[in-house]
């Protein structure tokens, strides 16, 4: 078909066709590491499996279909495709980056590329004139992250993209928490999309996994080059695994932001919890613009005990029986975890608690199981 797929018709069919060999509708896995050649450098277009592999590819072509992107790139997991994207820069460059983020993030941040004189400005991106004042000659890079992780802030993607379009700052957003369901950077007008495809895109907590989208062919020309010269690459049993989750990512996501939507109001209306923070909520700051540049609310959300009682919140997660207590997200399952003491302990206790990420934080991964089900274990939990 020449016309533009929908996007629930581009998750199962976006970049992909039969396989040459047998007419397989599945892409094969193809577990080789090296590929005959008839002559030097006559090749069927593979030669190594670190510079390219077919199942690889195959994925990479469908993660730059469901991103709106020209070009796509599979890594071992999110940090390494942040790793990438950091190996553009130079000492001496700056990053403004979102001040609520993942805590690996940060630790990459600032435990190995300031080692490297990179430097790093954190900022409350939800008003973009913070990034304006942080801009320097040598500002090269702006990271987002929205919605952010766990506070769930949401960014106004077109606004920092004018903000890097003025300065020829190249921007970057972390798509993990939206995934490219509920939102499409690159048609915002960013230059860079990441993902932690081990999250929604894989969707069942069986793969860790990277991923890059770019459109334009110089950066992809030196992203290539970083992937296959520092080879932090994912496998082709998991690039077989994560494809396999983006052809079913558009009805998970449906589930998943249903079920939130249920339970965030459900945590809204209950006495002994004190905010509940999903950027469905109309007066959650910055809710105009997730609903401008979202399909819907996703399936993520955190709330913070009455009181900001740490013992309380700690109790619920120990108590929660549906939701399992654990790291990661973005899985059929539902998850919950203490950022604190989890994701986001390696950033110190003050720089959390300036964006919210206070001990009595709990953050859940909503999953697709019955709703009332969830709702009853939360119930219990909380009591």
């Amino acid at each position: 078909m020449k016309e533009k797929l929908h996007f629930n018709s581009q998750t199962i069919h976006g970049g992909q066709h039969p396989d040459k060999a047998y007419g397989a509708v599945m892409p094969p896995i193809y577990q080789t590491s090296t590929y005959a050649q008839t002559t030097p450098g006559g090749h069927q277009g593979f030669e190594y499996s670190r510079t390219h592999n077919p199942t690889r590819k195959a994925l990479e072509n469908s993660l730059a279909s469901i991103e709106g992107g020209n070009f796509g790139f599979a890594f071992g997991s999110g940090l390494a495709a942040m790793d990438a994207v950091l190996k553009l820069l130079q000492p001496g460059d700056e990053i403004i980056s979102t001040n609520d983020l993942y805590g690996g993030s940060y630790r990459l941040f600032t435990k190995i590329f300031e080692g490297f004189g990179l430097k790093f400005h954190f900022v409350g991106m939800e008003d973009t004139a913070n990034i304006s004042r942080c801009i320097t000659s040598n500002t090269k890079l702006i990271w987002v992250e929205t919605p952010t992780n766990p506070m769930m802030n949401i960014i106004d993607i077109q606004a920092v993209a004018k903000i890097a379009k003025t300065h020829k700052i190249l921007l970057a957003v972390d798509n993990t928490f939206a995934s490219s369901y509920l939102q499409q950077p690159l048609t915002l007008g960013a230059d860079i999309v990441m993902h932690s495809a081990t999250k929604y895109l894989a969707g069942h907590s069986d793969v860790v996994l990277g991923a890059l989208v770019v459109n334009d062919t110089d950066l992809a020309e030196r992203i290539g080059f970083i992937q296959n010269a520092s080879g932090a690459i994912c496998g082709p049993m998991d690039s077989f695994l994560t494809l396999r989750g983006i052809k079913t990512l558009h009805v998970r996501m449906q589930r998943h932001c249903e079920n939130a939507r249920e339970i965030a109001h459900f945590l809204k209306n209950n006495p002994k919890i004190e905010n509940v923070f999903w950027p469905g909520f109309e007066e959650h700051p910055n809710h105009q613009i997730a609903k401008s540049q979202m399909h819907d609310f996703g399936g993520m959300l955190s709330f913070v005990t009455k009181g900001g009682d740490y013992k309380a919140a700690i109790k619920i997660v120990e108590r929660l029986q549906l939701f399992t207590l654990a790291e990661s997200l973005g899985g059929v399952e539902s998850l919950a975890g203490h950022p604190a003491s989890m994701t986001h302990a390696s950033i110190p206790k003050a720089e959390r608690e300036k964006s919210g990420v206070v001990d009595a934080l709990i953050r859940l991964s909503v999953g697709i199981e019955d709703v009332r089900d969830l709702i009853a274990d939360l119930e219990q939990a909380i009591g």
